[in-house]
């Protein structure tokens, strides 16, 4: 953009204050800045950010008397000499004279995609009739009201919980700003579009105010949570409630049975509320719900719902030295605010005393700067507008007696494995368990009978966004980075839990993923534990030995240096898993990632989410602050992309497939992103003739076999030299033969179903190409005739190398093998490394310096002798070539979830 303007900024806000700087920081002159007068002696943003850089600025009451224009403030209009006027929120009927005065006219500011919703409560008008789009417009004025030509405009997805703040702060406020700035910039290089308004589609509605904001409660429940949630929180939607008008805060659509609660009788309503331990449900005419978080009463009390019949029960709190103090420097605060009230009194209440929603704001910005441990938001204020009640609620949250709010969640309950399994299926998102903004689910599957388990949500990009900006604001603000690493006691506490719920747990992972109980209870999540525990010990290590190091460097003399470094956490962090072991996969990167003192967001395996929700559950329990983990389920095209994508996500950890990999590195590469992978294989295991050989049998099965063959590390190809490969195969198949396959949950079944329907027709697909090339199918490589999606464990010999079996991985229970001639170790070698992954290998021999040579010239991230599968929590994992890079587990992990900065002092 080459050209700059004259501007003259008619207006008021916070909005019109941003549009203000940004105007000007790109190089605009504004010559005059015309807003309201001040209100109870508090001037606005806009004026204050004028006056401070000495622009212009005008305050008038009106403009026109009468229905035509006051000359005198026009004249004062005039003498700027502006080229454009730009009104980002005007409250102000503006007369034409000012309108088409300058010589680029005037561009507005309008909350909604024109021509719908014309009028002053756009956005109210958006929520209450159910848009799924919502946006702005910025257009050209003239005499009518909003019918000016466009400019541009930019639209957004409304959430099936947004409120008219959540669309506001998300997407209206900052895309407006740019967007008018933006809009500028054309106008001053001539490229401004001037596009009539269409006439299809155009409505107008009026102001809402409070007298027409009461419910009718003669509709179904989506379209009362619309009347409320588009009056949330100006003007706010009321009712009558024990004779008095009481506003409703805080609707969702509450898709559950009917809970348990108090019955409360509503005037108008054909059925009464009931105030429940999570908020009033009320009741459309559908017979669906809905549940109101907030209630506030005609004096301004505002209250959690929950609390409607307890209320006043609260006992005043006896402060302690320290807390008086604190109450004074808050009270200071308040009058620093309302410095048009001469006492701040125990009754002074905030907003009656002209406070608006932008001192809301700057009230929490300076108690936060004063005192950090205090984290107040701005619901607090609006539940406690009397100065003594909001000392009260303060001091309470600074002792921390707030925390033991009760986590509000909704099962899918099922009687299983002789116990009742009580599973989460919505979104986490901040703490709270919620259905995905556009209400989507998706249904995760029994692969041991086909049947539906639950209807899942199935997160959005909004979902996404909102997780992202928790985990970011739990980072940078909350009270995560304050805590003292040397307890490591949340991630202590959250294994011990975990330990606590092993068996349901375990049952939850054998349903969802086809796990065999008795392994699910070992390793799945006995290892989960073990790895939480492990990092715990780490948490307060991180800045010891290499992790933090003082460095000699030159001297400039005669000053001094000293040199060190720290090791630091990275932000928010994405950690996107698989399926196959759903929760021992979130562990191994969650743990360590959050020792590190990061927050993240992980997208469990659309297949498998229910362990990582249970996993949510049972963090919040621990006791671990808002926002820290956020768990999405849902699609990884659109999960998993925008993840990797997301600006405010510093580090990915992905485990999964190569292509996928690879398509993450692309996607983190929008803001250099540090990612870590681990990636698909095809392990060799290597078999010499002077092995002990039932031994190499029973674990060469188990490298191929564990866990139905849906093991990253699987043996994907063994290599048995010639002259045992015959008895070899013949003890394999005898073994095989002694397999029980079937109901996971059986405590003596061995081989239990493929993880889905998909997979399982991948793998018999494989099977049939490897029939085609030429390779004998000794056993299996057929579905078991059962309900479910269990197969044979199959057994392929005579592969060579240039097959589709001996190149790519199969990740199920098959078999491949090829011999290898009597002692051509470096041969076997060389067929061995012939493969683009690198995650793991093996070798059994009982020479050792033969063993030894050949973990060497193994091109494998992880090598196995006389052994197979046998991982560590403090030994480091990951692979080479295109299995990935980084590490899980060990000391190593953490590198992947820290930065290193280096600090140099003079003295």
């Amino acid at each position: 953009y080459q050209h700059k303007l004259k501007l003259a900024l008619i207006g008021q806000s916070i909005f019109g204050q941003e549009v203000y700087n940004k105007l000007r920081k790109e190089g605009h002159k504004v010559v005059g800045v015309f807003t309201v007068p001040d209100k109870n002696g508090q001037a606005d943003p806009l004026a204050l950010a004028a006056e401070k850089d000495g622009t212009p600025v005008f305050k008038f009451s009106r403009w026109r008397a009468k229905g035509k224009p006051i000359q005198e403030v026009v004249a004062a209009y005039k003498s700027v000499g502006a080229e454009l006027n730009v009104l980002p929120f005007c409250t102000q009927f503006i007369p034409m004279d000012v309108i088409d005065c300058p010589k680029h006219g005037s561009i507005i500011y309008h909350p909604s995609i024109l021509p719908r919703h014309r009028g002053a409560s756009a956005i109210n008008w958006t929520l209450i009739q159910g848009d799924k789009k919502a946006g702005f417009t910025i257009f050209w004025a003239d005499d009518g009201l909003d019918t000016g030509p466009i400019l541009l405009q930019r639209e957004c997805d409304v959430g099936q919980n947004d409120t008219v703040d959540d669309l506001y702060n998300r997407f209206l406020f900052p895309e407006g700003v740019k967007a008018m700035v933006e809009a500028v910039h054309l106008i001053a290089d001539g490229k401004a579009p001037r596009i009539p308004q269409p006439k299809e589609g155009a409505t107008y509605e009026g102001i809402q105010k409070k007298e027409n904001a009461e419910i009718c409660w003669d509709q179904p429940a989506a379209a009362l949570h619309n009347w409320i949630r588009g009056h949330d929180k100006v003007p706010g939607a009321w009712a009558t409630v024990d004779g008095q008008m009481v506003t409703f805060y805080g609707s969702s659509l509450l898709d559950a049975s009917v809970p348990a609660g108090q019955e409360l009788a509503i005037k108008g309503a054909s059925r009464p509320g009931l105030v429940t331990k999570n908020g009033l449900v009320v009741f459309g005419n559908d017979g669906k719900m809905v549940l109101v978080r907030n209630l506030q009463f005609e004096d301004g009390k505002m209250i959690p719902a929950s609390k409607y019949f307890s209320a006043d029960e609260t006992t005043a709190l006896e402060l302690t030295e320290e807390e008086k103090k604190m109450a004074e420097d808050i009270k200071a605060i308040w009058k620093g605010i309302l410095s048009n009230v001469a006492v701040i009194e125990d009754t002074t209440d905030f907003f009656k005393s002209g406070a608006s929603s932008m001192h809301v704001v700057r009230l929490l910005e300076e108690i936060k700067q004063k005192y950090s441990g205090l984290q107040l938001q701005n619901e607090d204020v609006y539940m406690a507008t009397k100065f003594a009640d909001f000392i009260q609620m303060a001091v309470r949250k600074f002792r921390g007696e707030d925390k033991g709010e009760e986590l509000v969640i909704d099962y899918v309950s099922k009687n299983v494995n002789n116990m009742t399994v009580n599973m989460p299926y919505q979104c986490f998102i901040n703490g709270q368990f919620i259905n995905a903004d556009d209400g989507k689910t998706f249904d995760t599957i029994n692969p041991a009978d086909g049947s539906v388990i639950a209807s899942v949500s199935s997160a959005s990009f909004a979902d996404v966004d909102k997780a992202v900006a928790a985990a970011k604001e739990a980072f940078e603000n909350g009270e995560w980075g304050r805590m003292n690493a040397r307890e490591g006691r949340l991630l202590y506490r959250l294994a011990d839990l975990m330990e606590e719920h092993q068996e349901e747990l375990a049952t939850i992972e054998s349903i969802d993923s086809g796990a065999v109980y008795t392994l699910a209870l070992k390793t799945h999540v006995g290892m989960s534990v073990q790895t939480f525990r492990y990092f715990a010990g780490w948490c307060d290590k991180i800045q010891a030995s290499e992790y933090g190091a003082t460095i000699p460097i030159n001297q400039a003399r005669p000053n001094h240096n000293l040199t060190f470094t720290k090791k630091e956490p990275i932000g928010v962090c994405a950690i996107v898993i698989p399926w196959n072991y759903p929760l021992m996969m979130l562990a191994w990167k969650s743990a360590a990632c959050l020792a590190a003192g990061n927050t993240l967001v992980l997208k469990p395996a659309q297949v498998t989410p229910l362990t990582s929700l249970k996993f949510a559950e049972l963090s919040a329990k621990a006791g671990f602050p808002k926002g820290v983990i956020n768990i999405l389920p849902g699609s990884g095209g659109l999960v998993g992309q925008h993840l990797s994508e997301h600006p405010d996500v510093r580090k990915v950890g992905f485990t999964g497939s190569t292509p996928i990999g690879k398509q993450i590195m692309k996607s983190a590469a929008t803001n250099l992103k540090k990612v870590s992978l681990e990636l698909g294989g095809k392990s060799p295991l290597i078999i010499f003739s002077d092995c002990e050989l039932d031994r190499a049998v029973k674990t060469g099965m188990g490298a191929v076999y564990f866990n139905k063959g849906e093991n990253c590390i699987a043996a994907g190809r063994l290599f048995v030299e010639e002259s045992i490969h015959d008895e070899f195969v013949r003890k394999v198949v005898e073994e095989i033969k002694k397999m029980k396959i079937g109901d996971p949950l059986d405590r003596s079944t061995d081989h239990g179903p493929q993880n889905h329907k998909a997979h399982l027709e991948k793998l018999l697909q494989y099977c049939e190409t490897g029939v085609k090339e030429g390779a004998t199918l000794v056993y299996g490589g057929r579905q078991v005739r059962r309900p479910g999606f269990f197969m044979e464990p199959t057994v392929f010999t005579d592969v060579e190398d240039h097959m589709y079996i001996a190149q790519e991985e199969s990740f199920g229970p098959v078999m491949v093998i090829s011999k290898f001639k009597n002692g051509d170790v470096d041969g076997v070698l060389r067929r061995a490394n012939t493969t683009e992954y690198g995650l793991a290998s093996g070798v059994f021999t009982k020479d050792i310096s033969k063993a030894l040579y050949i973990s060497e010239k193994l091109e494998a991230g992880t090598v196995f002798i006389n052994t197979y599968n046998k991982t560590d929590v403090a030994a480091p994992f990951g692979g080479f070539k295109q299995s990935g890079f980084g590490k899980d587990l060990g000391e190593e992990a953490l590198h992947e979830y820290l930065r290193t900065k280096a600090i140099t002092v003079e003295y």
